[in-house]
This record gives C-alpha cells, sequence and structure tokens, in this order.
C-alpha cells in the first residue's frame, strides 16, 4: 500500500493530469506549456512573475530543473510581489517552494516504481541520473523518502 503526504497527493494529480508518468517524460518546457506558463532562459536568478518563469541559464541542466521545480511552486501557489511581504512570510514562502521543488523534480510515486540500490551511494546516482538532479539534491531527497514513516490505517 502507498501512502502519500498531501504535497506528494498534489505532485502525482498535476502530473497525471498532465500526461507525465515517467521520470524520461519529465522535461519543463513541456510541463510550463501544459501548464500555460511562459519560461525563458536569462543569464539573472531564477524568478516567477505574472505567468513566466525565468530559469537562470548560467546554471547547469540540473541546476536548472531543480529551480524551475522552485519557481513552479510560487508559480501554482504563491501570488503576489514577495518585496511587499514581511520577511518571516517571505522566508516561510522560500522554505515551501524548496520543498514542493525536492518532490516535484523527484516525485514520490515515480520513486515508489524504482528499485533502488541498497547501497546509498548507488541510490543517490541513480536518482541523480533518472530526474537529472545534482548529487546534493539527490541525496536530500533520498534522505527524504527513506526517513517517511509508513502509513497508520486506523
Amino acid at each position: 500500500m502507498d501512502c502519500y503526504t498531501h504535497l506528494e497527493d498534489y505532485i502525482k494529480s498535476l502530473y497525471v493530469t498532465i500526461g507525465i508518468t515517467k521520470s524520461s517524460q519529465l522535461d519543463m518546457k513541456i510541463i510550463a506549456s501544459k501548464l500555460k506558463l511562459k519560461l525563458f532562459f536569462l543569464p539573472l536568478e531564477s524568478f516567477y512573475a505574472n505567468g513566466v518563469i525565468c530559469i537562470d541559464s548560467r546554471l547547469s541542466a540540473e541546476e536548472q530543473w531543480q529551480q524551475f521545480g522552485h519557481e513552479l511552486c510560487h508559480a501554482l501557489w504563491h501570488s503576489g510581489n514577495q518585496f511587499g511581504i514581511p520577511p518571516y512570510f517571505r522566508e516561510y514562502q522560500e522554505w515551501k517552494a524548496n520543498n514542493f521543488a525536492y518532490h516535484f523534480c523527484v516525485p514520490t510515486f515515480m520513486l515508489n516504481g524504482m528499485k533502488l540500490n541498497v547501497e546509498y551511494y548507488k541510490a543517490i546516482y541513480q536518482i541523480q541520473k533518472a530526474f537529472n538532479v545534482d548529487e546534493n539534491f539527490a541525496k536530500k531527497r533520498l534522505d527524504y523518502y527513506n526517513s517517511k514513516t509508513s502509513c497508520i490505517v486506523w
């Protein structure tokens, strides 16, 4: 039995709704298009504003994908301009966007479908290759995945 958090359910539903069910289908240009968002790659810090996601073109492909996950959270869940909000709320939104990115870029339902190597660093490498993320990102995501407690059925 698979047990998902609300975030994992949301991400699975989002992907399934736009026809993405395998890691080989993860493409930020296609995802942005299906979500009716404009996507640009420019040599400046990544951001989201008014239906446009801009990704820093100076980053590696892995970092761009990770930034896309972060900025997509802002596009889907946050509205308005962050500059006018209290710093603690901006920090909260950034924390949420970072957490979203880990789950969006390496979705739990896709991880569940993989046979991960029992050797920790080999499993990290598998995640890196399957989901086009960097080593630190893959390590943190694997740690999240492994620390998840089993479902409690009442």
